[in-house]
Formats: C-alpha cells, sequence, structure tokens
C-alpha cells in the first residue's frame, strides 16, 4: 500500500518494493502526481539525505580514505552495524556444519537460518543495527556476507577463501572431519584436520538462532577485545581500533581524532591521526566546492546560498588549524598512504597535491568560491573520471543530481566503529 509522504506543498507517493544492498536499507520508488520538475528536484534533495554521505566518493580520493580506514579500524566495513555480528555469523555456520549440510542445500539453509536470527533479534525488542529491520524476508545481503572479510581479518574465521570457495570445499571438510574422527578411534594421532573457524570461539547461547539478542555476554566481550588485539594494522603494530578497545575508555564525540584516550595513544597512532584528520579537513572544501558548482549550474538559489555559507565555514575551522596545518608533513602523509593498502594513482595525487596547494593557502581559500584555478581544477577532476557522465558536463546526469553528494566530511568509518566499541565496552561491563 502505498504511503503519502508530504513535502512543503508538494505530495509525493512512497511505496517501498524491497532492499537492493546496504545492510537494512529499503529500496523504494517514487510515483509523482505532478510529474513537475520542482517535485522532482524536491524529492531527489530528500533522497540525498538518507544516503551514506561518507561513501560516496565524487571526486576519486576515496581509495585514500579507505587506506586510511583499515589501517586505524581493521576488519571494519561500513555497512556494518553491531559488534555481535561478528559471532552470531560463525554460529549460524558451525551449526549448519554440525548438521552435514550439503554444498546444494548449504546457500538456502543459510539464508533461511539469518533470516531466523534477524526475526529472533526483531522480537527481542533492541532492534538497533538489526541487519534486515526495514528490509525483512525480502533481505538481499545477508549478515554473513557483510562481515565475511572481517571475520577473517581478526582471525575468527580460519578458512581462507571466498563465501562461494567455501561452499565448493564442503564436502572435502566433511570427509577430513570424518578422517579425524576415525583416527581417534583407532588411537591414531589427529592430523590434517581442517578448521573453518578460531577454536576459541564462545559457545552459541541455548536457543539459537531463534532466540537471540543483539548485546554482548562478557565472554563474547573478552574474545572479540583478544580477537581485535591480535589483528595488527597492516603496518605491523597495533590498530587504533585495539588501542581503543583496550584502553576501554567510551566517548561520544563526532570525530575520531577528539577521543579523549588518544592523549595515551602511542606516537604511532598520533601520527596516523595527525595526517588522517588534516587530508579530511582540507580535502573537505573540494567535496562543498563540487557541490556549489552543481547547484549554481543548475540554477538552485537555496542551495547556492547553503554551500556558499558551508564554505565559509570551512575556512574558517581551517584557519582555526592554520599552524598544525602548517606543520603538516606532507611527504610524510604520501609515505604513510603508501604503507596502507590503497593504490593511488599518480593522477589522483596530482589532483590533492594541486587542491592542497589551494586549501593551505589562506587568501586562496578565503576565496575559493571564486577561484578559477579551483574550479578549473574540480571541473578537470570529475571530467577525468567520470568522462561523458560527469555532471558539469553533462545536463541529463546534472538532473538526477540530488542537492547534497560526497559533501559531508570524511570520518573513516567512526561512526561503525563507535558502535561496535559501545557493544564491545557494554559487553565487558555485563554479569560473567
Amino acid at each position: 500500500m502505498c504511503r503519502p509522504f508530504r513535502l512543503t506543498e508538494t505530495v509525493v507517493w512512497l511505496r517501498p518494493v524491497g532492499r537492493r544492498h546496504r545492510g537494512s536499507a529499503l529500496a523504494s520508488t517514487f510515483t509523482w502526481l505532478d510529474y513537475s520538475e520542482r517535485e522532482q528536484r524536491l524529492v531527489r534533495d530528500v533522497l540525498g539525505q538518507f544516503r551514506d554521505q561518507e561513501t560516496v566518493d565524487e571526486l576519486g580520493v576515496g581509495v585514500i580514505r579507505d587506506g586510511f580506514a583499515d589501517l586505524l579500524f581493521p576488519g571494519t566495513t561500513t555497512v556494518m552495524t553491531r559488534a555481535r555480528y561478528f559471532l552470531m555469523v560463525p554460529w549460524v555456520y558451525r551449526r549448519l556444519e554440525a548438521n552435514r549440510i550439503a554444498a546444494a542445500r548449504f546457500p538456502s539453509r543459510l539464508r533461511e537460518d539469518e533470516l531466523r536470527l534477524m526475526r529472533a533479534l526483531l522480537r527481542g525488542g533492541d532492534d538497533e543495527g538489526v541487519i534486515g529491520r526495514v528490509a525483512g524476508d525480502r533481505l538481499q545481503r545477508l549478515p554473513s556476507n557483510i562481515y565475511w572479510l572481517g571475520l577473517g581479518a581478526w582471525g575468527i574465521r580460519t578458512f581462507p577463501g571466498n563465501q562461494a570457495d567455501y561452499v565448493r570445499t564442503l564436502g572435502s571438510f566433511y570427509a577430513s572431519v570424518q578422517q579425524t574422527l576415525a583416527t581417534r578411534e583407532e588411537g591414531s594421532e589427529e592430523c590434517g584436520t581442517r578448521h573453518n573457524w578460531h577454536g576459541g570461539l564462545p559457545p552459541a547461547p541455548a536457543g539459537f538462532p531463534d532466540e537471540a539478542s543483539i548485546r554482548l555476554r562478557r565472554i563474547d566481550a573478552e574474545y572479540l577485545s583478544e580477537r581485535i588485539a591480535s589483528a595488527r594494522a597492516r603496518t605491523g603494530e597495533e590498530s587504533l581500533l585495539a588501542f581503543l578497545v583496550r584502553v576501554g575508555e567510551p566517548a561520544d564525540v563526532e570525530h575520531l581524532w577528539e577521543h579523549p584516550a588518544l592523549a595515551q595513544a602511542p606516537p604511532h597512532i598520533l601520527r596516523w591521526v595527525r595526517h588522517m584528520r588534516a587530508f579530511a579537513e582540507t580535502m573537505h572544501g573540494a567535496a562543498l566546492l563540487y557541490n556549489l558548482m552543481l547547484a549554481q549550474l543548475d540554477g538552485r538559489e537555496e542551495r547556492m546560498a547553503d554551500y556558499e555559507d558551508r564554505l565559509q565555514l570551512w575556512c574558517d575551522a581551517v584557519d582555526g588549524r592554520q599552524a598544525d596545518l602548517d606543520a603538516w608533513d606532507r611527504r610524510d602523509f604520501w609515505r604513510l598512504v603508501g604503507a596502507t593498502d590503497a593504490r593511488v594513482r599518480e593522477r589522483t595525487r596530482a589532483f590533492v597535491d594541486d587542491w592542497l596547494s589551494i586549501a593551505l593557502t589562506p587568501a586562496r581559500r578565503a576565496s575559493v568560491a571564486q577561484d578559477q584555478a579551483a574550479r578549473d581544477l574540480i571541473e578537470a577532476r570529475e571530467r577525468a573520471l567520470k568522462r561523458g557522465r560527469a555532471r558539469l558536463h553533462n545536463r541529463r546526469a546534472l538532473e538526477n543530481w540530488s542537492g547534497w553528494s560526497g559533501a559531508s566530511q570524511m570520518t573513516y568509518r567512526w561512526g561503525v566503529v563507535s558502535r561496535i566499541l559501545a557493544d564491545i565496552q557494554d559487553g565487558m561491563a555485563a554479569d560473567a
């Protein structure tokens, strides 16, 4: 059934049609009572507010952002929700393994059990972060897919391949288990046993998956803390995630660099955070200028005024950080980028350096909205990335602009990570 959704004087109809990708998000279609350009713009503006703004990468610097996020918070992604999925997913798999579910039936049984788990979590009352809360049984991307790589990064999943590889090799896994049981009965030493999951994984609670909670028990929190500590950063050093779990100091802060525990952080983490903060703060201006240029090209006066105000706020914020940014070692910044998994093309590096030469110069920063060289840089960058689909050159592409695209400052997944940290801290405080 359609529901009326009112925007000022315009009424549109919002009709759910099922989820397509991320987590519990629900894809929808809109049917307008009036197909005028004004109504379509209004709805696109609303849709733009529903998107995860940090993941939008209009200017092609997301590879650097994601490389830094992997360094700080290994095993995480932007579509994760709660910490207990790092345990519930292996519990579902181990349950199916124990029942010797054949490879041909495994994917359908896995889906069935993950949907059973979803319903149990929703019955529990605490549905924040429950994957499938909106989509229900139409959920397409299951928790097992969302958490698969993270389970490997934290050493909880010991099987080395992807999910398809796992299913293809189930026959040999069951044979290995059977052989191990046979050798034990004959008094021989165990040999050649394949293990898909870490041996220290806590047992699933009674009644799982038909009875489940999104909250961690203390044994769960202790186990995840140990696994996170073992997952070193790509450089071989302790990650920021492991440090924050070890310190155990909760903090409700907007940006990771505002966390009070950083006062106790080791030098390598402070170095990382300095570089990442400087990069996020300076590159934010490029995203705002890009959106301002789109608003000007499309004649949206409210949006123009909004982005002009935002650029002024950005300029003021960077002014307040001028001393720190003057001391920013950009050679060391690029060395750190090279130490991550990011594969940065030369033209991406050139774009970043060109933008930074503008953003770090106070006089140019103050007039960046009118700086023709800055505008040319943004235009050329979008054209190089999108070619014929560049909004600054393609009217049809511009018409699909929601009014807000990739204009949020980078957070390096802090929103997701802070929720996972809170789950672990709450679990550590729970009764044994």
